[in-house]
C-alpha cells in the first residue's frame, strides 16, 4: 500500500539527551546523522504507507547509503527541543536524496543530507526504485514546499 499525497514537510520532534552532548555541552556532531537516519525512516513510512521492513519484504529492496553531509550552523544543547525537518529531491532511477534541516524555535541549527541507493534485497546489487515506491517519494519532492526555516543571526 502506497500512501496518499503528502503537502507537509514531515518533521521528527527530537529532544536532546545528556548522552548525546559532548564535553562543551552542545550535541556531538555524529548524532545529527542519527537523527537524519530516524526522520528518514518516518518521513519513508508516512510518504509510502509501509515501513522499512515492509518496503523491503514487498518491494525486495533495500537500500544504502552512498553520501552523507552536514553543515553546522549554531549549537544545539541538553534538553533542547529541535524538529528534523525532511524533504526528498525527486527520486532518480536508483537513487535518493534526502535533506534535513534541524531547527530550534524556527532557526536553522544544521543542514545536511543524505543520497541512498536502491539495491536488490539478495544481492545487494543497485536496483531501480519500484515503481509505486518512485511515484511516492516523486508526490512528496513535488508537493511539500521547500522553504527553509530561518537562519541564525
Amino acid at each position: 500500500m502506497i500512501a496518499a499525497a503528502v503537502t507537509e514537510p514531515f518533521s521528527l520532534p527530537v529532544r536532546v539527551r545528556y548522552v548525546e552532548c559532548d564535553m562543551q555541552g552542545r550535541v556531538f556532531n555524529a548524532h545529527y546523522l542519527t537523527w537524519f537516519d530516524m526522520a528518514h525512516t518516518d518521513a519513508l513510512h508516512q510518504v509510502t504507507g509501509l515501513s522499512y521492513a515492509e518496503l523491503l519484504r514487498t518491494h525486495g529492496i533495500d537500500f544504502v547509503v552512498a553520501e552523507s553531509n552536514v553543515r553546522y550552523r549554531a549549537p544545539a544543547h541538553y534538553d533542547d527541543r529541535l524538529d528534523v525537518v525532511v524533504a526528498f529531491d525527486p527520486p532518480t532511477t536508483s537513487s535518493l536524496t534526502s535533506r534535513f534541516t534541524v531547527v530550534r524555535d524556527g532557526t536553522t541549527l544544521t543542514e545536511g543530507m543524505l543520497r541512498h541507493v536502491c539495491v536488490d534485497a539478495a544481492a545487494f546489487t543497485k536496483a531501480p526504485w519500484p515503481d509505486p515506491v518512485r511515484e511516492a517519494l516523486a508526490g512528496y519532492a513535488a508537493g511539500v514546499s521547500s522553504e527553509r526555516p530561518s537562519r541564525p543571526t
